[in-house]
């Protein structure tokens, strides 16, 4: 009581007016406001609904998405002209060389010549196969008159024997003139066949663009001689599509698929360029330990096979209860926060969900509405009384 009376005193002596039992009263009801201990102002944040979205950064770099290589037809011919060059864009069907034609002009005159003398052989074993038959025939006649007078006892049995041996030979006659005639049409049709493939080989000395795109890479010079076994005369990037080849980690892989929009930011580039997971390839590398997914691009725009870009990738959006990821701690029970009701703090066990800049979600253990300590880090324990001051930009 002597603090009471203490107050009291020094009350009655700034208020000599007032009457020492209203003085009395006044100092009792000031003593215990005075004596009440002082709550530490804790910052606090609300738990709140907000759009949260789960990104993947990755980088690669760009290349196409189909090579196509040209290489000659027709071997063993020099290139007498060059018609494309790199970066030229071609459409399918293009003439992009042509190789020397005279080695093959002679071989077509050569075969030219060759088809005329076998029309001309099966004109003449036609001919042949018409007087073998015309010979068959008078001979049979003759056999058969003789085979009469014969069995009237007119004709000797040597000359019926004769006439009979005539027929068998112009029969013979008939099948080797036949035989004669289908190695002359044989021969007729090797012949146009070797024609019309010279006319195919000349058709193939003008070296043609087999898909539409970009040239990308020539190796063809000219004088040199056409081959398929060394490298490719062009290089085609079919419709000029590009794609980015992106290097993504072990445990961001699972989280991707294809349909996934992107983001593009590449060196020169102001503005970022759109883009969408294509696949996902099935492997990944044993020694970097990295996936990769192919991103096709909307516009490439200024982009190019080799260029670094990088890549962001929206894997996930959605409305979620979150929270700054500075109130999420860390205990044996895993992830935990200071929850704030009526002025106690008790810790939480919470289950976390998508990271998206300075927040997390909250999958688990708290509701909208409820209070947490803004940073888990602060000297509050279960237990605490505190007093929570909202977070700028927050409310109670």
């Amino acid at each position: 009581m002597r603090p009471t009376l203490i107050l009291a005193t020094l009350l009655a002596v700034a208020s000599p007016g007032l009457p020492l039992q209203a003085q009395e009263a006044t100092a009792a009801e000031n003593a215990p406001a005075a004596s009440a201990p002082a709550l530490p102002a804790i910052t606090v944040t609300t738990v709140d609904l907000i759009q949260l979205s789960d990104r993947v950064i990755a980088s690669g770099l760009v290349a196409a998405v189909e090579e196509v290589q040209v290489a000659p037809l027709v071997e063993g011919q020099p290139l007498d002209q060059l018609l494309a060059d790199v970066g030229d864009m071609v459409v399918e069907g293009q003439v992009l060389a042509v190789l020397s034609k005279t080695t093959l002009e002679l071989q077509k005159t050569e075969a030219a010549a060759s088809l005329a003398a076998a029309k001309s052989a099966v004109a003449q074993a036609e001919a042949q196969v018409v007087e073998a038959k015309t010979a068959r025939d008078e001979a049979q006649r003759v056999a058969d008159r003789t085979a009469t007078l014969r069995a009237q006892g007119t004709a000797p049995q040597a000359q019926a024997d004769t006439a009979t041996a005539n027929a068998l030979s112009a029969n013979a006659r008939v099948a080797v003139a036949t035989q004669g005639l289908e190695s002359a049409r044989a021969q007729l049709a090797l012949a146009q066949a070797r024609l019309e493939n010279v006319d195919l080989m000349l058709s193939r000395t003008e070296v043609k663009a087999p898909v539409a795109g970009r040239i990308v890479e020539r190796n063809a010079k000219i004088g040199a001689i056409a081959t398929a076994a060394g490298q490719p005369m062009f290089v085609i990037t079919r419709d000029g599509a590009l794609e980015l080849r992106a290097d993504v980690s072990e445990a961001d892989i699972l989280r991707l698929a294809p349909g996934q929009k992107v983001q593009l930011r590449a060196v020169g580039l102001g503005d970022a360029l759109q883009g969408t997971v294509r696949l996902i390839e099935p492997s990944i590398d044993p020694v970097t330990r990295l996936g990769r997914a192919r991103i096709s691009l909307d516009q490439a725009g200024a982009l190019r096979t080799g260029m670094y870009v990088e890549a962001e990738i929206l894997a996930a959006q959605r409305d979620a209860l979150a929270i700054p990821i500075t109130a999420i701690g860390s205990g044996p029970d895993g992830s935990t926060v200071l929850r704030v009701a009526d002025g106690v703090v008790e810790r939480v066990v919470v289950t976390t969900g998508i990271r998206d800049g300075g927040l997390v979600e909250i999958t688990s253990g708290l509701a909208r509405g409820d209070q947490v300590v803004l940073k888990a880090g602060a000297f509050v324990r279960a237990g605490d009384r505190i007093n929570p001051v909202a977070a700028a930009g927050t409310t109670n």
